[in-house]
């Protein structure tokens, strides 16, 4: 059978403006150039000259150039929008370029500096208005192997191959089962997708970046084929998160004791809330959070106390006060006290109590792995799912965890950082 190739489709803006390479162009032209010309009208020769001027023009090319990229690289994330992200990455991006001026005691122009920052702010937004969206493309699947596992999660966008002939949309996924041994047609149709660019994906692929998930029928390997995420990043998130606890904790400490005081007066009980918990390597270690629920009583048996370990949907134990605490998250605070210890990160899998950890072990013959970062206060599970309040739910939320752990870097847990702000501000899957 002689493959047909695919038919050319015209250009399009929305094809234009999603290049990385346009995106900084016009990031660097508009955003930076372009004011800097303005504000010294049109003699930029003074940057030769003014050390504040061009320590001004250096530091928004480097802000502008690394945020456009950071823009870019979180928005790959599942359930994220990029556009979500250009404030938070342009405020750091620029922010870290303040510092370091502040730092060195170099001369700089803040009103130039401003400038830049708000025309290279409104030039991403209006870039982020006319590119084309992730899910825009449609998905192509390719009958074989066990590809009818993702039909229902790609929604309407979706079309079956019938034979071995290429989409001539721009914006055409091929999905197939690359596992599956296929016929020399279709192997040859894989080889001349490549070469006119269009993508062709395993459909375990498609399925994580869709859902923000893996599936747990057994153990995935990382980008590097490692079941062992970067030590390198590792280390550094772990100072990262002593330098971070050291600076926040004497700002929260006035908080933390007023908190205290509040749920003190307001029911029974002791103030904080103690319970064993697996960690780091699958060590047992006792997580510290703010009383929120009434003291319950003594609970025996493996069901039970595997069923006590999950709060329940307007669980009745939760007090008043405890409540609030669970909506604005203020209840975790105290585990800045674990993270110093090394028994936990600010991001991470959300430690499990011990019943239901030796629950999952009985049910999931490697669910131990779990156990190869530092749980968290915050993690992937929680800003994408929620609260979980059934034994279903739990099964869904050890998929967003390995999903994490498989993609364990720094971009990562800065989406994490930036959807734990939303979270919090929208109260969102608190019970």
């Amino acid at each position: 059978m002689e493959l047909e190739q695919p038919v050319k489709s015209g250009w399009s803006w929305s094809v234009f403006f999603s290049s990385l390479r346009v995106q900084l162009l016009l990031g660097l032209l508009v955003g930076v150039a372009l004011p800097v010309s303005v504000y010294f009208s049109g003699s930029v020769a003074i940057l030769t000259s003014n050390a504040a001027a061009m320590n001004s023009a250096l530091i928004a090319v480097t802000a502008t150039f690394a945020a456009v990229l950071a823009v870019r690289k979180l928005s790959e994330f599942p359930g994220t929008i990029g556009a979500s992200y250009i404030f938070p990455a342009f405020t750091a991006s620029y922010a870290a370029g303040v510092a370091i001026i502040l730092l060195a005691r170099a001369p700089y122009s803040g009103a130039l500096l401003s400038l830049t920052f708000a025309c290279s702010l409104v030039t991403r937004f209006a870039i982020g208005a006319m590119e084309r969206r992730r899910d825009e493309g449609r998905y192509y699947l390719v009958p074989g192997g066990k590809i009818d596992r993702i039909r229902r999660d790609l929604g309407a966008r979706l079309t079956m191959l019938d034979e071995p002939m290429l989409p001539g949309d721009p914006g055409a996924i091929i999905v197939a089962d690359l596992h599956h041994d296929h016929s020399d047609e279709w192997e040859r149709a894989f080889a001349v997708a490549a070469l006119n660019g269009i993508g062709v994906y395993h459909y375990k692929q498609v399925w994580e970046a869709r859902t923000g998930k893996v599936r747990i029928e057994h153990l995935s390997e990382n980008s590097l084929g490692s079941l062992i995420p970067s030590n390198s990043y590792a280390k550094m998130k772990r100072l990262i998160d002593i330098v971070l606890t050291i600076v926040v904790l004497p700002i929260l400490l006035l908080p933390l004791t007023i908190t205290a005081l509040i749920i003190r007066l307001d029911s029974p009980g002791p103030v904080f809330f103690r319970q064993e918990r697996i960690g780091y390597r699958g060590y047992p270690f006792r997580v510290l959070k703010f009383r929120t629920m009434r003291v319950p009583q003594p609970v025996t048996g493996t069901v039970d106390a595997v069923h006590d370990a999950i709060t329940q949907d307007d669980d009745a134990r939760i007090t008043k006060v405890g409540r609030f605490l669970r909506q604005t998250r203020i209840d975790e605070l105290p585990q800045l006290y674990n993270i110093l210890r090394g028994e936990m990160s600010w991001i991470g899998p959300r430690p499990e109590a011990r019943p239901l950890s030796e629950w999952y072990e009985r049910e999931i013959p490697f669910y131990s792995y779990r156990h190869i970062v530092r749980p968290g206060v915050t993690g992937w599970a929680q800003v994408n799912q929620g609260h979980v309040a059934g034994i279903s739910e739990v099964h869904d939320k050890l998929r967003f965890d390995f999903y994490y752990i498989k993609n364990f870097s720094s971009w990562i847990d800065l989406v994490i950082l930036f959807k734990t702000v939303l979270v919090v501000i929208r109260g969102f899957g608190a019970k």
